[in-house]
């Protein structure tokens, strides 16, 4: 069994296969593991994340990752959300004694951004999400439609949807509303927020990124497997309508049974010859999936200005700031005295991809010191930027009709992704997921079907009183 990819969809893919019986070499093109939810290494030392990636309770599969890998306990979770808009008012999500769907209620009415008018046009999507468990009518139709165009079917003034809405699904999704699928955006509120006590939960790696993968080598190694670094591939080599073998940059020709590939959208709809696309309709449709970008900005000041774990920055071009100080658990910013390293965090950030990085730093260092009024004495040490123009797969209306599943028709070849069909949109979630179905599409072709994929959390509390 050869996996060609070391993200989380490739790795889910080879410790599930590895834990079923089957020797997994792994090969990845990078010299870390990882993909794009990883780490790198600043030439003064200094790990940076290439964007911040956080888990939710809803997350089932994440978490049983990373008790597989042993990196359960590099995570921390927080059940307090900080929101803080331009004048300086906050707003909490937090559950409170109430049961599930109304645990959130308290911290809702008394969140400070929003007017009572935006309070109540959001309270009735929300029930309108919860009277269809999360499959309102509309998201049905041919096409699909888009968030903004669900919003404003239900009548939502313009501050709950930028101060509400924007603010969390941007985040979620890595896309404006006006280009996401409805479906994935009721989905967020109705598996985070309505259906489960816990499924808005946060967690937040207490590492660099590239820590949570320590175990993965060590697992598929210790049941017979390999992993294989700096292994970029060449070609993926089809005898008629069957995957025989990849070829990677040095010319190296590894044949195996069956190949989970587990790259990127573009490189797999680069790599996949045309006689083999028109042979697989769904395979045909790859490039039509758009990618969408997310910017990291880094920065280190002389001195601490952050004391909260993280915070949403509301009306602001930078949406979430990271106390990385705090987070790692550091009684400084990375080795000096009294230094705090923060990370700012901006999805959907197509304005900035075209900018120069010193006029990103200058536009997010106002907004830092706006937000923190600590910040405004301190001297900032260092600062970098790390731009993802193809961060996740775009979920745009009508996306999922392009998505292939993990089984293709191509004997030999399992496709594993977050962009693949998983029923989630591009989270880390879905690349585990992805990688699942995966493990689960070679077992079954192999006639000892096993099931891998973990279920979501189950709607407790009061949800089922409202239908």
């Amino acid at each position: 069994m050869i996996v060609i990819g070391g993200g989380l969809a490739g790795l889910s893919a080879g410790i599930a296969l590895a834990e079923a019986g089957w020797r997994v070499r792994l090969f990845e093109q990078r010299p870390f593991l990882g993909g794009r939810a990883t780490s790198y290494v600043l030439p003064d030392g200094e790990h940076v994340d290439n964007c911040q990636h956080v888990t939710l309770g809803c997350c089932t599969n994440l978490d049983d990752f990373y008790r597989r890998v042993g990196a359960q306990d590099k995570i921390k979770y927080f059940d307090r959300l900080l929101f803080q808009d331009r004048q300086g008012r906050t707003g909490i999500m937090q559950a409170g004694l109430l049961p599930a769907p109304l645990h959130m209620s308290g911290s809702f009415l008394t969140f400070a951004p929003l007017t009572m008018a935006d309070k109540k046009s959001i309270a009735g999507a929300l029930l309108d999400i919860l009277r269809d468990k999360g499959h309102t009518a509309d998201i049905d139709e041919p096409g699909g439609i888009s968030m903004l165009e669900w919003l404003r079917r239900r009548k939502q003034t313009p501050g709950a949807i930028e101060r509400f809405w924007r603010v969390v699904l941007v985040s979620a999704l890595d896309e404006e509303l006006e280009r996401t699928d409805a479906r994935y955006g009721v989905d967020v509120f109705w598996k985070g927020f309505l259906s489960n006590r816990t499924g808005y939960r946060m967690g937040v790696p207490a590492v660099p990124l590239a820590e949570l993968y320590d175990g993965c080598q060590v697992e598929i190694e210790r049941r017979g497997g390999e992993v294989n670094l700096r292994m970029p591939l060449r070609e993926l080599r089809f005898a008629g309508n069957t995957l025989v073998a990849a070829v990677f940059d040095d010319g190296k020709e590894e044949t195996a049974d069956a190949f989970v590939v587990a790259l990127p959208h573009g490189s797999v709809d680069e790599l996949l010859p045309e006689v083999i696309k028109e042979a697989d309709p769904t395979l045909s449709n790859i490039g039509k999936i758009r990618d969408a970008p997310i910017t990291g900005v880094h920065f280190w000041f002389d001195r601490e200005v952050m004391r909260e774990p993280f915070v949403t920055l509301l009306d602001t071009t930078t949406q979430w700031i990271f106390n990385k100080t705090a987070l790692y658990g550091r009684k400084d910013g990375g080795g000096k005295e009294k230094e705090q390293y923060l990370q700012l965090v901006i999805s959907a950030s197509y304005d900035l991809l075209q900018k120069p990085r010193q006029e990103i730093i200058d536009l997010c260092l106002a907004e830092v010191r706006q937000a923190l009024p600590a910040a405004r004495e301190a001297k900032l040490l260092k600062a970098t930027v790390i731009k993802e123009a193809a961060a996740t797969f775009s979920p745009q209306p009508g996306v999922d009709r392009w998505r292939p599943k993990q089984q293709t028709s191509v004997p030999g070849m399992f496709l594993a992704g977050d962009w693949t069909h998983t029923g989630w949109p591009a989270t880390m979630e879905g690349a585990v997921r992805s990688g699942y179905l995966a493990a689960e599409a070679v077992l079954r072709v192999a006639g000892k079907p096993k099931t891998i994929l973990q279920p979501d959390l189950p709607p407790d509390g009061l949800v089922g009183l409202f239908a």
